[in-house]
């Protein structure tokens, strides 16, 4: 179930990276041990050494070649250091420890489970409502079976063993657009790719996010741009997050990939976060054996003002796939905030011959670059001062009659005193 929020914190002053410098990533809390085997979640639950909560998260392990979370003056991280059991330590404040290395506890339904005449299946994200302890499910089914929908049940869990032991569903509901009209079939301008879902207990409202679509290899799709929207607990839509201009879904080659949209959602105590599950085309080439690659998590205010945006640096694969040409595909499935600044991701991988690989990290989002205005990770390229949501209306207004003045049209993405432009 959800974990607990902890005390709201102020999150440090933005330290953005100076020209020519490639961002600070977000801190990860590597879990040590068995990470990479195979399992559910190789490697068990992972807890930092005693005293740290009080402390705040242990410095990360630096990983070779990648510029550190707090680093400074461009200086690159040392090598990781594992001791003698081959455990990742962590440098001045020790290392996080593995912990009971036990099975994940989980519940299989019925292939294909008709409920209120609906196939159950896809369930891609869920979430509780802590009052009523009822739990929410979002199918991601496309119309392959029925519309869009999520369903309502509860979970049997012993809060005193944690044993897991049933599943009981209770409603379902289909996802309707604001005026209570359903959503196009699959293939349709405007047909959306449910992943993940949040229920807020301040408004008991519930907030769901689409990847959106693209056309890409033999599929010829409509492009439909990834989305974060707000629905009642019938699934009728009452609101939609601002998407900030680099994650604008297109059919070139930049923005988002491929089923590479918002996958991971999550309330903070003061905002809303999202994760694209991989690398956007103008930010590098997605993960393989050789190499990782860059994710974006993006933070917006409860109004839902984009308010920065962060690089979370995805692992490598932990082998090639067999065989060595076959397919593989890694990203960020879930994520979930401990408060403003620090997260826990769900990192998964899977390798044609070799299957599915699962890794929890904890992540720190204090003294990493705010890249909400740059386009592109690669070039450093940055957004025009009028696109950029970090923007004020004020300095907008003076950069749009500076360029009437200039003669340049209004669109124009010319440089503003004290930014770079593309």
């Amino acid at each position: 179930m959800p974990l607990p929020l902890a005390p709201p914190h102020r999150p440090g002053p933005d330290r953005r990276s100076p020209p020519g410098r490639p961002p600070r990533h977000a801190r990860l809390n590597r879990p040590p041990g068995r990470v990479g085997a195979s399992g559910p979640f190789p490697g068990g639950p992972w807890r930092c050494r005693p005293g740290c909560a009080s402390e705040g998260p242990p410095s990360p392990p630096a990983r070779e070649g990648v510029q550190a979370a707090g680093g400074r003056g461009g200086r690159r991280a040392p090598p990781a250091v594992r001791d003698d059991r081959g455990h990742r330590r962590t440098g001045r404040r020790g290392r996080a420890r593995a912990g009971p290395h036990h099975p994940f506890p989980g519940q299989t339904l019925p292939h294909k489970l008709q409920f209120r005449n609906t196939t159950v299946g896809g369930l891609s994200g869920l979430d509780r409502d802590p009052r009523t302890g009822t739990w929410y499910f979002l199918s991601d089914d496309r119309w392959r079976y029925q519309p869009p929908r999520f369903y309502t049940g509860t979970l049997d869990i012993d809060r005193k063993t944690g044993k897991f032991s049933g599943v009981k569903l209770t409603g379902v509901a289909s996802l309707r657009r604001p005026d209570g009209s359903g959503y196009p079939e699959y293939g349709k301008a405007g047909s959306p790719d449910p992943e993940a879902i949040r229920f807020d207990r301040f408004t008991g409202r519930l907030l769901w996010s689409s990847e959106g679509d693209r056309p890409g290899g033999t599929t010829t799709v409509p492009v439909f741009p990834l989305s974060v929207r707000w629905m009642d607990k019938k699934g009728t839509e009452t609101g939609e997050l601002r998407v900030p201009g680099n994650l604008t879904m297109t059919d070139t080659d930049t923005g988002p990939r491929r089923n590479f949209g918002f996958e991971g959602l999550t309330f903070s105590p003061h905002g809303i976060a999202a994760m694209v599950e991989g690398p956007l085309h103008q930010d590098g080439e997605p993960v393989t054996a050789e190499h990782g690659a860059p994710a974006r998590i993006t933070l917006w205010s409860r109004g839902g003002t984009p308010r920065g945006q962060y690089v979370y640096p995805l692992d490598p694969l932990p082998a090639a796939p067999e065989p060595p040409d076959g397919q593989s595909d890694a990203g960020v499935s879930e994520i979930l905030a401990i408060d403003d600044h620090r997260y826990l991701a769900l990192e998964r991988s899977w390798r044609e011959g070799a299957g599915y690989a699962v890794k929890p990290y904890e992540v720190d989002l204090r003294r990493a670059t705010n890249v909400l205005c740059r386009d592109s990770l690669a070039t450093g390229r940055r957004q025009g001062l009028l696109t950029c949501p970090r923007a004020t209306p004020q300095r907008r207004r003076r950069a749009a009659r500076g360029r009437a003045a200039a003669g340049r049209p209004a669109g124009d993405a010319a440089a503003f005193p004290g930014r770079r432009s593309a």
